[in-house]
Formats: C-alpha cells, sequence, structure tokens
C-alpha cells in the first residue's frame, strides 16, 4: 500500500531532499577532504565528525528518497469530504472539560510535527477522527488520561 502524503508534506520534503543533495553533501565531503589533509586520522575529531555526519545525511537521503517513491501524493484542496474527516483535513477540537482548543491537520507519517500541528494519520488522535463529523465527539486515551474533545470544525486548507 502507497503511503498518503500531502502535497505541501511532498513539497517540503522534495526541498529537504534537494538541499541535502546539492549543499550538505558537497559541504560534508569537503570537510571530510579538509580534514584528512590534517594527518593522522585516528586521532582527528574533525574527520570523524564529519564521517558521522555524513552517514547521517546519507542515511536521511535514502530514506526520503524511498518514502517519496512510494508516497501517494494527495491534493488537500480538491477533497470534498464536507464534515467529514479524512486524511488531509484540519480539525479544530476543543476539549469538553477545559474549553482549551486544539488545531491538527491530519498527514502522512513522515511529515508530522506536532510542533506545527501535523499529525501522522496513524496517530491514536488521527485514528479517533477519521470517519467523524463536525460537532462528534471522540474520546482519546492520552498518557494524563482520558480526554473527551468536541469536533468543532474540519477543513480541507491544501
Amino acid at each position: 500500500m502507497r503511503a498518503p502524503i500531502t502535497m505541501k508534506g511532498a513539497l517540503r520534503l522534495r526541498a529537504e531532499l534537494e538541499e541535502l543533495k546539492s549543499v550538505k553533501r558537497p559541504a560534508v565531503i569537503n570537510a571530510i577532504a579538509e580534514a584528512r589533509a590534517h594527518g593522522d586520522l585516528k586521532e582527528n575529531a574533525e574527520y570523524h565528525a564529519a564521517r558521522e555526519q555524513q552517514g547521517f545525511i546519507e542515511g536521511r537521503i535514502k530514506q526520503l528518497e524511498a518514502e517519496l517513491s512510494h508516497a501517494q501524493v494527495i491534493d488537500v484542496s480538491s477533497l470534498n469530504a464536507g464534515s467529514r474527516v479524512v486524511f488531509g483535513a484540519t480539525v479544530e477540537l476543543v476539549d469538553v472539560d477545559t474549553d482549551e482548543s486544539k488545531t491538527y491537520q491530519i498527514v502522512g507519517d513522515l511529515e508530522a510535527d506536532i510542533k506545527q500541528g501535523w499529525i501522522a494519520i496513524s496517530s491514536p488522535v488521527a485514528r479517533a477522527l477519521i470517519g467523524k463529523h463536525e460537532g462528534d465527539a471522540i474520546t482519546i486515551e492520552a498518557p494524563g488520561g482520558t480526554r473527551e474533545y468536541e469536533i468543532v470544525a474540519v477543513r480541507y486548507l491544501g
């Protein structure tokens, strides 16, 4: 099964991949060459740090290439699910007990970032929301106990 990803998420990840390939990879290769020029590699911290950084960069490049090649890019703005929550929806919730409001967009696993309000389709919150409608109440098992939310608004912003 192809993993869903929003169009914006795919663009962000492709931009990250391009930066890794065109900027960061060449920079770390230069840093390795420079560190090699300093001589003895056994006690050369710059060389070992640069090689470690190179490993992280190459690993991230491989991960992004694999994920993007298997992703199904979805244009959220073209979805017409009305008040029903499906992949890509931006959902405004209100905590029934505290009246605290939260807004999340349900996105692909690779693009999730809770600081931005982007929650993975595989997360417990997203799974509780999928298929529900504006006005529905949902119950989420959180580490701090059970929380009840009401779905105030469902939007498809793209």
